[in-house]
């Protein structure tokens, strides 16, 4: 299990783009995060405003996703490693993502070589399916494509 600053050690992404708050679980080929959803979160002062319901943005559970899949990336120790976000495809959001919510991120890798890791990634609430995609990332360590 990682905390939030081994995560921030990990990814160099800081609040407000750091989108999970913990990994559950972490193989080689497999990882489980979580994501917890408050109203305090900056995006909800103007997706939706007032009177509607306050709902978390697409686009930032597929960015908590591929955050998810970039620890699919062996690393060295804690060093920074990041995964660019190249391709999503097949993405479905069937559940609104709410404050309050506890996001359930899991990544399992489908093939990595020359720098392109692609995964298999899921969003659920309560067990209940809110996204999924297969996303592909372009490895990179200090600024430089890597095979993963």
């Amino acid at each position: 299990m990682r905390d939030i600053e081994a995560i921030r050690r990990r990814i160099p992404l800081r609040f407000p783009y750091l989108m999970i708050d913990r990994i559950l679980e972490e193989d080689p080929g497999r990882v489980v995060a979580l994501k917890n959803v408050t109203i305090g979160e900056p995006f909800f002062q103007g997706h939706f405003p007032e009177p509607s319901p306050a709902i978390m943005p697409g686009t930032l559970v597929l960015e908590a996703m591929a955050q998810t899949a970039a620890f699919l990336v062996p690393a060295d120790g804690d060093s920074p490693t990041l995964g660019y976000l190249v391709g999503v495809e097949a993405a479905r959001f069937r559940r609104k993502v709410v404050p309050g919510d506890q996001l359930r991120l899991e990544a399992t890798r489908v093939r990595a070589r020359r720098g392109l890791l692609q995964a298999e990634v899921t969003a659920s609430v309560d067990g209940e399916l809110a996204a999924s995609a297969t996303l592909s990332l372009l490895v990179a360590r200090d600024g430089e494509v890597q095979t993963p």
